[in-house]
């Protein structure tokens, strides 16, 4: 990661009713896991042009409309990560609860059918341990902290003197601001504030939660040779974590050994999108389908609140705070097609593209109460410079999906599938602690990792009886990234606030067994 200039900023405007949040934050929301029903994992989700697969709702709408009879599905299963040790309230292995739908398939003449589908699946599952560990020299996050005073950017820890001192007293402060001044800066008795670098740190993080997508469906056919669909989805975020992150200091006069800060965050909410399909058979009879989906961002409300705790082993800190604000998740575009040989075997490809570079944080402005339809209302407008952080932080991802499915005898169907999803974040990207937003402002947390290439590996099976059908499903996922503790810097005046963290390594390996009953009606 590129270090950078710490330069003099202005202060930050006084504490608003407003918020939103960081680009880190957001990424976490907007993206997806690869889960369904098994034999649509089991392919590796390849089947958008294939349909006939009730996951497809999701992905390809109009797959629904190649569905000639009605069909319940529901899904569960486990997930295990590799490698990983159980900390506070995360387990590294989990069951889950994964998908739950029905189409109702309505024939309106001998090659036409108008179809309805619902369908619940775990778009998201966040269960996930993250531990590192590194030596830091002359470096430390309450160095860090200092560097936001020197540079003017914790605004209301100023005195009526307009000068910075650890002995404002509290009722002057807000709790975030005491933890700043109580314990990220630290006094040597002079009144003044200091900072002290550190030897080495510890931090894990336990992440839990989901987002559960709930979508409905109108799609149908024409003549067999085109197949239109549409879906309208609600998104349903539960996600929260703790951790701990302890730095060991170097000698200092106070005599402080470390420092410990200790973090929860909870973020839950709503959002709402709309997705159109089509799927094409460009030549009449043949088994060649060739499929086009068009994504509109998910709009969503949001709220987070944190609890977080700083202590150096005499001294304990605490303070939390809530807020609303809204993310749109970029547009996003799919292509696909799928080849059938007779009741054999079917192969499917696909590839979707988003700029989550182009991802909106918004700011809560007002709150009005309609009188037309009895409700209150929120206006909003771009944070804009945290959007700008965000064009620079994330990139535009390509996800490549293959799968096949072959059938030896008619009951039994054996499938493989594989996905490649190119990286989210700039190998460059940080978390910025200068930007002049109240999603900083309100972070309680300053680490980041920037996650490289996820590799998808599925292989399935599936046995079919009269009208129930039983599928199994592994798939295991691997990505790998860098983990930074803070933003690394490099002061253009003086070289003893350098504060510099080395990458190191972290990844995210998973294995997730799932299983399909459905019942063919």
């Amino acid at each position: 990661m590129k270090t950078r200039f710490f330069l003099t900023a202005a202060a930050m405007a006084a504490l608003m009713p407003l918020a939103a949040q960081e680009t880190y934050e957001n990424a976490k929301i907007a993206t997806e896991d690869l889960n369904g029903t098994a034999r649509y994992v089991g392919m590796g989700g390849a089947g958008d042009a294939l349909g006939a697969d009730i996951s497809t709702i999701s992905t390809n709408p109009a797959g629904i409309g190649l569905f000639r009879h009605s069909k319940v599905d529901v899904s569960a299963g486990m997930v295990s990560q590799q490698d990983a040790t159980d900390y506070s309230e995360g387990d590294a292995t989990n069951l889950s609860f994964d998908q739950v739908g029905f189409v109702w398939a309505s024939r309106k003449s001998d090659s036409s059918f108008f179809n309805f589908a619902f369908n619940y699946h775990k778009s998201r599952n966040f269960d996930f341990i993250l531990s590192a560990s590194d030596r830091l020299s002359d470096a430390s996050q309450n160095k860090l902290t200092y560097m936001k005073l020197y540079n003017d950017l914790l605004y209301n820890l100023r005195g009526a003197d307009g000068e910075f001192s650890i002995d404002h007293p509290t009722s002057s402060c807000n709790q975030l601001d005491d933890i700043y001044v109580r314990n990220l800066l630290f006094a040597a008795g002079d009144g003044n504030a200091y900072f002290y670098p550190a030897e080495n740190y510890v931090f894990d993080r336990a992440h839990k939660g989901y987002i559960g997508e709930y979508d409905f469906n109108f799609s149908g056919n024409i003549n067999d040779r085109v197949y239109l669909g549409i879906t309208m989805g609600v998104h349903d975020v539960h996600y929260r974590h703790a951790s701990d992150y302890t730095e060991t200091l170097s000698a200092n006069p106070e005599n402080i050994g470390t420092l410990n800060v200790y973090d929860e965050r909870k973020i839950t909410g709503q959002g709402v999108d709309v997705k159109f399909g089509a799927i094409f058979r460009p030549i009449e009879y043949a088994p060649l389908l060739l499929g086009l989906s068009i994504h509109s961002p998910i709009w969503y409300d949001l709220n987070t609140r944190n609890y977080t705790e700083v202590s150096d082993g005499s001294y304990t800190a605490y303070g939390e705070e809530s807020y609303d604000f809204k993310v749109f998740t970029p547009w996003k575009f799919g292509l696909s097609a799928g080849y059938t040989i007779g009741r054999v075997a079917a192969i499917g490809a696909s590839f979707d593209y988003a700029d989550y570079g182009s991802m909106s944080t918004r700011v809560n402005t007002d709150t009005h109460y309609d009188y037309y339809w009895g409700d209150y209302a929120v206006s909003s407008e771009k944070d804009r410079l945290m959007n700008q952080h965000t064009d620079r932080t994330l990139k535009g991802v390509a996800t490549v999906k293959v799968g096949a499915e072959v059938k030896p005898i008619p009951e039994m169907a054996i499938r493989a599938g594989y996905n490649y999803v190119s990286p989210l974040y700039d190998k460059d990207g940080f978390k910025d602690g200068t930007i002049r937003s109240n999603g900083t402002y309100y972070a309680s947390a300053t680490d980041f990792t920037n996650w490289k290439a996820t590799n998808r590996f599925t292989f399935g099976v599936g046995y079919s009886l009269d009208k129930l059908n039983l599928d199994l499903t592994y798939q295991y996922s691997a990505s790998e990234g860098d983990f930074y503790p803070f933003m690394s810097y490099r002061d253009a005046e003086f070289i003893d606030y350098d504060n510099v963290a080395n990458a190191v390594k972290v990844n995210n390996k998973r294995h997730q067994l799932l299983c399909t009953i459905g019942y063919t009606f």
